[in-house]
């Protein structure tokens, strides 16, 4: 291609993109600003990527209080989407060597030899497959407490034959994570999985220097709220993201951004489906529906 050519061609993109751009801005705008008046929803950012580009187009405020409005650097509480961090945190344990989705769970907890878990794989933990119920009961409040609890559960179905969506599942196997690769969950997170993904806005414990950008969550009664903290809160729902970086971990589970190998070949693993449950099929977290839906 010529030097004019090349011009032409930079010249006919720089014209057509921010068209693209209104057009799309629109469409967005059609879906989004009759919802969020529907559910009284202060505001939240879409993220969208089309071929390698990305946009962000956000909407409403972060804080009823300040009225601060949401921008591209907005950290919002993305909940059990957490829940595949975990996932491919522990895959990569694993293909370091550093532990099995065979092996009981009890095999990396030595405080549950002898219960239930002798029979729990780490692969039943990250398919919702344990028999673990959803939540972590009210009266569980630290470690200790949560170790007596898994002592003393009983199964009511045998592991691998039922999906249960459990909290308390996931919330071990990240535990287990963790601790084959020698940190605490927290920093094998913030200092080893989220840097190498690229994801630099990404945190379970938000730093003070970026508490101005949290956006303030409100309860049904519009109240201000935040995610409650207590035990393995940061393994089953703990990350904050915006939406720069969350658009960057979908198109990095896709394949359409460059993550070093080890990573790339965890996040490709956790969409192998292993158990069918209805209408889907349950991948290490993920769920995996038929196209089209």
């Amino acid at each position: 291609m010529t030097k004019m050519n090349r011009l032409a061609a930079a010249l006919i993109a720089a014209l057509i993109l921010p068209t693209a751009h209104a057009a799309q801005q629109q469409d967005i705008d059609a879906v989004i600003q009759p919802l969020m008046k529907k559910y009284g929803v202060p505001g939240m950012a879409i993220a969208v990527s089309v071929d390698g580009k990305q946009q962000i187009y956000p909407y409403g405020v972060a804080s009823k209080q300040t009225g601060k409005p949401i921008t591209e650097q907005t950290l919002f509480e993305v909940g059990s989407l957490s829940k595949t961090f975990t996932a491919t945190l522990a895959v990569y344990a694993q293909q370091q060597g550093k532990l099995s989705f065979k092996d009981p769970a009890s095999h990396y907890l030595p405080e549950l030899r002898g219960s239930a878990f002798d029979g729990v794989s780490l692969l039943n933990l990250a398919t919702h497959t344990s028999g673990l119920p959803l939540f972590v009961p009210d009266d569980v409040t630290n470690n200790a407490q949560l170790m007596a609890y898994y002592r003393a559960w009983q199964p009511k179905h045998p592991a691998g034959s039922y999906r249960v969506y459990s909290n308390l599942g996931i919330g071990m196997l990240g535990m287990i994570a963790a601790k084959s690769l020698d940190q605490p969950f927290i920093q094998a997170m913030e200092q080893g999985m989220l840097p190498a993904l690229g994801m630099s806005h990404t945190y379970v414990q938000v730093p003070a220097a970026q508490m101005a950008n949290y956006a303030q969550g409100y309860s049904k009664d519009d109240k201000p709220v935040r995610v409650n903290p207590g035990p393995l809160d940061a393994e089953s729902y703990g990350i904050k993201s915006n939406a720069r970086d969350l658009i960057r971990y979908l198109d990095a589970n896709l394949q359409h951004v460059k993550v070093a190998q080890p990573w790339r070949d965890a996040l490709a693993a956790t969409h192998v489906g292993y158990y069918k449950a209805g209408a889907f099929t349950q991948d290490l977290m993920w769920e995996n529906y038929p196209y089209p839906v």
